[in-house]
């Protein structure tokens, strides 16, 4: 694992008499960064590009854009910077987490095909809409954050329009909460719990970043809350659409959700600069990245760990035995 290392080198080329200088702190190794600025759009955007010379190549740049990752090329086109605001390299655990509440219901049929379009409505919810909203929403209220961490994003770079990022998060949000009332219709439900749990994921995801609240200024509410949304909500989703939630699930999955915790903070390595300056207290500005690795890697393992002891103890041997030969490996990597 990577941490923050030195200062990469910067260089800047004129546009019109117009000089950017930068200092940069990097992720793992310094990278060389090439800025330059051209004029404004005829949407009077002014635009700021950025080519990260670390990349290997363009097209694997490209795709670092589309999924949201860093490293990611400078486009212009305003579909792909939509797309690159929702982060979709982030939707993958939701939507898994979707399939794994739709096994556990017990009433999912593999080869049936209204049970097989019940499924995909739903990663759709999860991940594209309401995920998307979540990655849109965090990434307007860290905009200064980001300026300082990642200058290149696309709202503080200026690629975005304020009023095009609040419809994008309009959009997402009463999108998701839209599907989520017609899965409740399509499964029936006398009260729409499936509604219920995306307000309720769509609240928790708003308080996250947006003030006064804002959970993520506190590394272990914050974390926990990411976590929790992360593996919890797509299961309970999942589940409701094909069946019931008892409160045995909800607590586990909660539980489980502890171990989300440690995943969260790994993406709070790359943004330590930026949150010391703005007063955020993430785990690795509080405890240094060292101590910080630690917290994340234990609490990763010890609550995986413990759910595996738990199946054990219900007796569920073979899923437990399962869960620990999945984790053994895992342990051994970090």
């Amino acid at each position: 694992m990577a941490f923050i290392g030195n200062a990469g080198t910067v260089l800047v080329k004129p546009f019109h008499g117009i000089s950017i200088s930068s200092n940069s702190n990097s992720v793992a190794s310094p990278a060389r960064v090439l800025l330059f600025a051209v004029p404004k759009t005829k949407a009077s955007r002014s635009r700021l590009y950025m080519k990260d010379e670390s990349t290997s190549t363009d097209t694997d740049s490209a795709a670092r854009q589309l999924m949201g990752m860093k490293g990611a090329s400078l486009e212009t086109n305003i579909w792909k910077i939509r797309l690159q605001l929702t982060k979709p390299v982030t939707w993958i655990p939701l939507i898994w987490g979707v399939i794994c509440g739709a096994a556990a219901s017990g009433n999912y049929h593999w080869l049936d095909p209204e049970d097989i379009g019940k499924l995909l409505v739903c990663m759709v919810m999860s991940g594209p809409f309401l995920t998307g909203y979540t990655q849109t929403i965090n990434d307007w209220y860290d905009r200064d954050i980001d300026a300082i961490n990642e200058p290149y994003r696309p709202i503080p770079s200026g690629r975005i329009s304020e009023g095009e990022v609040k419809a994008q998060i309009a959009f997402l949000l009463l999108g998701g909460l839209g599907i989520a009332y017609g899965l409740d219709t399509w499964a029936h439900h006398d009260t729409p719990y499936i509604l219920i749990a995306a307000i309720f994921g769509s609240l928790i995801s708003y308080i996250y970043s947006a003030p006064p609240l804002k959970l993520k200024q506190n590394g272990w509410i914050g974390n926990y809350a990411l976590g929790a949304s992360y593996i919890s909500l797509p299961w309970w989703a999942g589940q409701l659409v094909f069946g019931s939630l008892d409160w045995k699930v909800m607590v586990l999955t909660m539980f489980y959700s502890l171990a989300g915790l440690g995943i969260a903070i790994v993406n709070d390595f790359k943004s330590i600069e930026g949150d010391r300056k703005m007063g955020l207290k993430s785990l690795p500005v509080e405890f240094g990245v060292d101590t910080a690795k630690w917290i994340c890697v234990g609490t990763i393992d010890v609550f995986q760990v413990l759910v595996a002891g738990i199946l054990y103890a219900v007796g569920e041997q073979e899923y437990a035995a399962a869960l620990l030969a999945m984790i053994l490996p895992q342990m051994y990597f970090q």
